[in-house]
């Protein structure tokens, strides 16, 4: 399938030297790290279409020691697609609407960040028309210990799904909305604050494909989410609760998955058209500070 690859009316193009980068895969069912790079300086054509090429491989990409700017963080974004905002604008970074601060940390008796985002498995903003194509989080600072982050191949979970299962979702969609555990995670952390009318109006729910093709490479995943989806269309309550549940158990079995642990200054780019993930936890008392932005995809089909 022919890929098209985003350009930057701000790239000079071929006239930008390559870096030297390494690209290496890890020893697991997706992921590579990246070595060499940095997104302070410019970035060539040639190797921006290698980092192309290797994110819709690997479906996560980790770029080790990357101490860049949010400004350069959104411009790199950027060269991917246009970036999304998210509904939280509380947790905006101020000055930057596009990057939304995920973390533990509460400043005066408010939380500078969204400190439970990953609290469930999803892929992120699968509850809007567009979800999105991808995201990049970079650490600002880490816990001493946890923190992790876990990523789960949908393609995966596609290609060793039981064939019942196939049969009975397969040419199916399911409704994804972005209250469906809001209220659970209100009750849990102080980090939800209550949505004004206008927020709740941005995340009205949706509806998607089970098993979504992707629109780069062409390859099936599951589409479905424990977060974000609450009904698969068509099917009885009771039918669509048990679907759900073995295709969301068995999207996350270990052969499936991969495990960060974090280092510092690493920015992870991953695929959400082709993952799920889940924040591990993190103590109470470590302070954890992430910067992410988001770039929007297409309706999925």
């Amino acid at each position: 399938m022919t890929i098209a690859l985003a350009t930057n009316a701000g790239d000079a193009g071929h006239s930008v030297p390559d870096q030297p980068i390494v690209i290496r895969a890890f020893d697991g069912p997706l992921g590579a790290e990246v070595i060499g790079l940095d997104l302070g300086r410019p970035l060539s054509q040639h190797d921006f279409a290698r980092i192309h090429r290797a994110h819709l491989d690997h479906h996560v990409l980790v770029f080790r020691e990357q101490r860049i700017t949010p400004d350069q963080q959104i411009a790199f974004s950027r060269r991917f697609g246009p970036l999304q905002i998210h509904v939280l604008h509380q947790f905006q970074l101020p000055g930057f609407p596009e990057v939304l601060v995920v973390s533990n940390v509460v400043e005066n008796g408010q939380p500078i960040g969204l400190g439970d985002a990953g609290h469930f498995w999803h892929s992120d903003l699968s509850y809007k028309e567009k979800p999105s194509l991808g995201s990049l989080l970079h650490a600002q600072e880490l816990p001493a210990e946890g923190g992790d982050t876990l990523f789960a191949n949908m393609h995966l979970a596609w290609d060793t799904l039981p064939t019942h299962l196939r049969t009975a979702v397969e040419g199916r969609s399911a409704e994804h909305t972005y209250l469906a555990k809001y209220a659970e995670l209100q009750k849990r952390s102080p980090w939800r604050p209550n949505l004004s009318a206008g927020q709740i109006a941005q995340v009205k729910p949706v509806v998607h494909p089970v098993v979504r093709e992707h629109p780069e490479t062409g390859r099936k995943a599951l589409f479905v989410s424990e977060h974000f989806t609450t009904r698969i269309i068509g099917v009885p309550e009771d039918e669509s609760r048990q679907l759900l549940e073995e295709l969301f158990a068995h999207s996350v079995r270990p052969e499936h998955l991969y495990r960060h642990q974090w280092a510092e200054h690493d920015m992870v780019f991953w695929d959400n058209r082709s993952l799920m993930h889940l924040a591990a936890g993190t103590p109470d008392h470590l302070r954890r500070k992430l910067y992410r932005t988001t770039i929007e995809g297409d309706v999925p089909f």
